[in-house]
């Protein structure tokens, strides 16, 4: 027989490469129901700013909808079908991963990939009267600072004999001109861009230097995205009106390639932390302060979790002393925080392979556990 009813809020970011992180949430509920079918379990499934931020929003918020904007252009210039989420309260939520990935690349280009469906998703948002604006940062295919994304909405750059530049990062060392006559405004009710870095434009520790390596760039092409940024924020200042100075240093501002200062510069955009943002658009936050148990989880655990991520910030929304919480993960490169229940899906598989073939049934399994474990 059951004890007394506990509130169970599970709350997980996707499990990248395998499962969504709808999908898990419910997988987790199912296991904890199957022992524990009084429970009140709540499942609230996360992002960051990254992959599955739209999904997660759409979930737990009442009449959103999910709007279409027909084809837009990918990162390498083939067109992808753009996606945005419309609230309740005319805010437009805008996942850069959808339209500007680089999962959506054919092959590595870093020089030439581009953000500009970004802007084209942007733009379809603001034509159909979104009064406010967030933009989920992450898992970018370029380098371009969001110029392509601004180009989208009016901006326009120009080389040394006037003539127009090609979109993506490698075409900015050429730069001589920008124009924001024609740049659209930012909505009434302003930008928001969710991110969870905090890495500035440029330099050694800028969006060149860490993040062109995942996107195919070698050391030369490095060394070009870092100067080609460094012009870009030198012409785009001078461009705009007093104000946008000293943006490249803003911690965020490298953000998917650098498309966090391309916002923070032209629209006066304001960055925070992705999975902070996701929490209180989700409920989440609110659901925390009353539960009794947390379960959150991610593909694998290691030390960047609990900083700025989606997991290390549930485990921080858990108010009361009494609450337990708990990390499901694939796998786990550092062990969890102290007091922390956990399950790695690759120990009950068996072997990573057996767990990457079917995630749900062992996310299943790792709800029958945490509620065992965590009920007693």
């Amino acid at each position: 027989m059951q004890s007394v009813a506990l509130q169970v809020v599970i709350a997980p970011d996707s499990f990248k490469g395998s499962v969504d992180a709808a999908a898990a949430a419910e997988a987790i509920g199912s296991g904890w129901r199957a022992v524990r079918p009084l429970d009140e379990v709540i499942l609230l499934p996360q992002a960051d700013g990254g992959e599955g931020t739209l999904d997660a929003i759409a979930t737990a918020v009442p009449d959103s909808r999910l709007r279409d904007t027909g084809p837009v252009s990918g990162p390498d210039g083939r067109p992808v079908e753009g996606h945005w989420l419309q609230l309740p309260n005319g805010t437009a939520i805008v996942e850069l991963a959808l339209s500007s990935g680089l999962p959506l690349m054919s092959q590595f280009d870093p020089l030439g990939a581009s953000t500009r469906g970004t802007g084209e998703v942007i733009a379809a948002a603001l034509d159909a009267g979104a009064t406010a604006l967030a933009i989920g940062l992450g898992g970018s295919a370029s380098t371009d600072g969001g110029s392509g994304a601004l180009r989208a909405l009016g901006l326009e750059l120009f080389g040394a004999d006037d003539h127009p530049l090609p979109d993506g990062g490698g075409a900015l060392t050429r730069l001589a001109r920008v124009d924001v006559a024609r740049m659209r405004r930012p909505p009434a009710g302003g930008v928001r861009l969710l991110s969870d870095v905090t890495t500035p434009l440029l330099g050694a520790a800028g969006a060149a230097a860490v993040f062109g390596p995942q996107k195919g760039a070698s050391a030369t092409q490095i060394d070009a995205l870092d100067a080609g940024l460094a012009r870009w924020a030198a012409l785009l200042e001078r461009a705009l009106p007093e104000g946008a100075e000293g943006m490249a240093a803003v911690p965020g501002a490298g953000a998917a390639g650098g498309t966090g200062y391309g916002f923070l510069a032209a629209w006066g955009a304001a960055i925070e932390a992705g999975a902070a943002a996701i929490a209180e658009l989700t409920g989440f936050a609110a659901a925390a302060a009353s539960a009794d148990v947390i379960i959150t989880g991610e593909g694998r655990f290691d030390q960047t979790s609990t900083r700025g991520k989606v997991v290390g910030h549930a485990l921080s929304l858990s108010a009361r002393p009494t609450a337990r919480r708990a990390i499901v993960a694939g796998s786990f490169g550092s062990a969890p925080p102290p007091g922390v229940w956990s399950a790695a899906l690759v120990d009950l598989a068996g072997t990573l392979d057996a767990a990457l073939d079917d995630p749900t049934r062992w996310l299943y399994a790792a709800g029958i556990a945490a509620a065992t474990a965590l009920s007693t």
